[in-house]
């Protein structure tokens, strides 16, 4: 599209009102004057054309962290608000990185875990985030103690999730001394926030990847409920396909009557993808032993015309599935589930 003199004017008149915004969040412009604009920064934020305006003042920057460090209670809210909407925006990892040590210092508040959580999609920065957590002091110990709280942050899964990415991350949530794990189980019944319990999920599915992860299973009363989002069933599954790569593993998800479990599920399912991860899980499971030198299936090696083969018919189920999704939406049976934080 042609830049027309109206629409240059207009990004003029933005950035200088972008730029003045900055000044009003200076620390020269006064405590009230700071807190008005950091309530209109948070304003602002919440639209990708007024983030873009924020993240190209590095004064403003620089202010809202100030402030969301500072003392006033109102000015902090607003500018840690603002802050978690920045950190949706590729430009503004960079900056977030550089005060990394201020915004470690607000964990674990719900805020600072929702900064963290979308700065750690990026692996790099999960890296640089777990060395400042370790360089810091406990490394995840105070994340794990919030999972004591009455009310966890909601933001508090999905960072552990992103964390867990990464093979010192996923070692940091299953030391066993911390008993980690069993803090983060109870959360995959968490009714209070459905955005925690998918975080968390996601965490222990992510932690299936290290195959000598010990099982940790419990009974469950006969009043359980099945999950209710369908990405947190599939999450689910996912994990504990994971655990079945070992022959030990198979051995004791099979010993635990999981198979009845999985076709019970795969009668009442109804989500395609859903349908499909349990479908794999129950081949796996009834399926014959692999031969020798196979027993581990993360270490087995594919052959690359095998491999496309799989990966073509994984986009035919993608699109089959999203073809599912689009007639159930049109009929109104079927609305779009939140998406997963990673």
């Amino acid at each position: 599209m042609l830049e027309t003199p109206g629409m240059a004017a207009k990004e003029k008149e933005e950035a200088a009102a972008a730029a003045e915004l900055a000044e009003l969040l200076s620390p020269a412009a006064g405590q009230a004057a700071r807190e008005g604009a950091a309530e209109a920064a948070l304003a602002l934020s919440g639209d990708a054309a007024g983030r873009r305006l924020l993240v190209g003042q590095p004064a403003a920057m620089a202010a809202l962290l100030e402030l969301a460090a500072g003392p006033s209670p109102p000015a902090a809210r607003h500018a840690l608000g603002c802050l978690v909407n920045l950190s949706a925006e590729p430009a503004a990892r960079e900056p977030l990185l550089a005060a990394l040590p201020a915004l470690l210092g607000l964990l674990p508040g719900g805020p600072a875990c929702g900064v963290l959580a979308n700065l750690c999609r990026e692996r790099g920065a999960a890296r640089r985030v777990l060395r400042g957590l370790r360089e810091g002091g406990p490394g995840l110990e105070p994340l794990l103690q919030a999972l004591g709280q009455p009310r966890p942050p909601s933001q508090l899964g999905p960072l552990l999730c992103n964390l867990s990415q990464l093979p010192e991350g996923r070692r940091g949530l299953l030391d066993r001394s911390r008993c980690s794990v069993q803090r983060l189980l109870p959360f995959t019944q968490y009714q209070d926030s459905v955005v925690h319990r998918r975080g968390v999920v996601g965490a222990l599915r992510n932690c299936c990847f290290e195959y000598g992860l010990p099982v940790d299973l419990q009974y469950l009363p006969q009043d359980k409920q099945r999950e209710e989002e369908p990405d947190i069933r599939k999450m689910l599954l996912e994990a504990i396909m994971l655990l079945t790569a070992t022959k030990a593993g198979r051995h004791t998800v099979r010993e635990k009557g999981t198979y009845l479990i999985l076709r019970e599920l795969h009668r009442w399912e109804r989500e395609p993808a859903v349908l499909a991860a349990c479908e794999k899980l129950i081949q796996v499971l009834i399926g014959d032993e692999p031969g020798p030198g196979m027993e581990n299936l993360l270490e087995v090696n594919i052959p690359e015309e095998v491999e496309q083969q799989l990966q073509s018919l994984d986009r035919e189920e993608e699109e089959e599935q999203e073809r599912w999704r689009r007639e159930q939406e049109e009929r109104g049976s079927t609305p779009r589930s939140e998406e997963p934080s990673r």
